[in-house]
């Protein structure tokens, strides 16, 4: 299983060095989550610290990206190696606790696009 990058949104470290998940040969899975938040933030970093930890050890997730702009809009991108790795995730019940603790409490909006990966390549300055 590949190394999972933490960009410094999502540490909190920013002096972290950001890296973007590496380009897996295709067919592969994405979960592209688009959030703003509440001004209620209660419990939520603990909540996705934990939920990391959770997804590191589900076989065939493959990594995660996040990007938060001054503005307020979150963006998390999960990769999957499969359709079950996927629903596994998505059916997980400490996941669907958070779901629901989110649009209760964490979210003013947010979108989710799941998509099969076709194509993939990246590049790395040396």
């Amino acid at each position: 299983m590949p190394t999972l990058p933490h960009s410094d949104a999502v540490t909190g470290h920013p002096e972290a060095l950001a890296t973007p998940v590496e380009a897996f040969e295709p067919p592969y899975y994405v979960a592209v989550f688009t959030t703003v938040r509440t001004e209620d933030q209660s419990d939520f970093s603990e909540t996705n610290a934990r939920l990391e930890d959770l997804v590191k050890d589900l076989p065939g997730y493959l990594g995660m990206d996040h990007a938060q702009t001054p503005g307020g809009l979150g963006i998390t991108v999960s990769y999957f190696r499969d359709a079950d790795a996927l629903t596994q995730w998505r059916t997980n019940a400490e996941h669907r606790a958070a779901q629901k603790r989110g649009r209760a409490d964490w979210y003013q909006s947010y979108t989710l696009h799941v998509a099969r990966v076709e194509r993939s390549h990246g590049f790395t300055r040396a």
